[in-house]
């Protein structure tokens, strides 16, 4: 079975390098069923809100030191924070905040995540993100690609373009990949189980194109773990398939340490993999299908003996960063000397 995925994923990621379509991954009597069962969970979501969420851009940590950490968040709803009404509990908020908090540094936020994105709506965020020069982009994407029906290689293609572009212009960039998007409510037997394997094998490529093009993933995994499944109430918000405001601060709970790690504020005792934690270094492919079955890991790039190449593919990292307390979202500021930002003409 984990030869079957291994194959699967490295055939995705192959794909996506080559243009080749992946639609064998699963085949075409399981791609059809997907496409007319997505239809219909669609339909039990129902119509999204016209109102976009609050826009979380603006500065955090008023009173701390400089220079800012400037940070760009791309990527589908569960960055922009859709379902939620106050800035301070969007995903950008929360994140801006927490970085803010354990880097000691005051942090510049960009919201540029668009509600029902999908991955090839990231070169758009990309062009719009890169005159920012962002120290690192934190990008979420991969669900509606996978309840759209998107091919995967297609998707992961899209992903890789834009972590190329950001890493050529010197972004730090992590990447939340897709969720198992089998824990949804709305999602019935049988296209559940399909959701499942598709949105874990996505995750899979996803994990391997971004490192490869150099930046690392942090798995959300089971839609951030067990905990989504046992709280559906609490974690999710009235449409049953995007989070609650519960929900967005355990999903930047993951993002944060890894976040900081890109960003070079990581402890002494965390620059070395741990192996008591389960961490080390590995070739990337088993790294990326452990990756999809423990949420919070985080895949990154490394070397053996000066080289990034071995007998089995690219070195990388397996970490599962130490967890930091939950920050309070801060409500963002429009400039650095102002109390808040105008909720109903924030600053671009």
């Amino acid at each position: 079975m984990a030869v079957g995925k291994a194959a699967a994923a490295r055939k995705l990621a192959s794909a996506a390098a080559y243009g080749g379509g992946g639609l064998s991954v699963l085949g075409a009597a399981l791609y059809g069923l997907l496409r007319t069962e997505a239809t219909l969970a669609r339909k039990t979501i129902g119509t999204l809100r016209d109102a976009p969420p609050p826009d979380s851009t603006g500065w955090y940590g008023r009173g701390r030191p400089g220079p800012a950490v400037k940070i760009a968040l791309l990527g589908d709803s569960s960055a922009a924070g859709y379902g939620v009404d106050r800035v301070e509990e969007t995903p950008g908020a929360l994140l801006a905040s927490g970085v803010a908090a354990y880097a000691d540094r005051r942090v510049h936020l960009r919201a540029f995540a668009v509600v029902g994105a999908r991955s090839l709506d990231l070169g758009a965020q990309v062009a719009r993100a890169l005159p920012v020069t962002p120290d690192v982009a934190v990008i979420l994407i991969g669900a509606n690609d996978v309840t759209h029906v998107v091919s995967p290689s297609e998707s992961v293609a899209h992903l890789a373009e834009a972590v190329r572009r950001l890493r050529e212009a010197g972004v730090e960039v992590v990447v939340g990949t897709c969720p198992d998007l089998g824990t949804i409510k709305p999602i019935a037997p049988p296209l559940k189980q399909v959701a499942r394997a598709w949105s874990r094998r996505m995750a899979a490529a996803q994990t391997i194109a971004v490192v490869e093009h150099g930046g690392r993933t942090v798995s959300v995994g089971s839609i951030l773990g067990p905990e989504f499944a046992a709280a559906p109430a609490m974690l999710f918000g009235p449409d049953q398939f995007h989070p609650s405001a519960a929900g967005y601060r355990a999903l930047v709970n993951l993002l944060v340490p890894s976040t900081l790690a890109s960003l070079g504020f990581v402890p002494d005792d965390e620059l070395a993999p741990t192996p008591h934690r389960g961490e080390g270094v590995m070739p990337i492919i088993p790294a990326a299908l452990e990756a999809v079955s423990t949420p919070g890991t985080e895949i990154d790039g490394t070397e053996v003996a000066g080289r990034r190449l071995g007998v089995r593919g690219r070195w990388v990292e397996l970490r599962r960063r130490v967890s930091h307390p939950s920050t309070a979202g801060e409500a963002p500021q429009a400039t650095e000397g102002t109390v808040s930002v105008d909720l109903d003409n924030p600053a671009r």
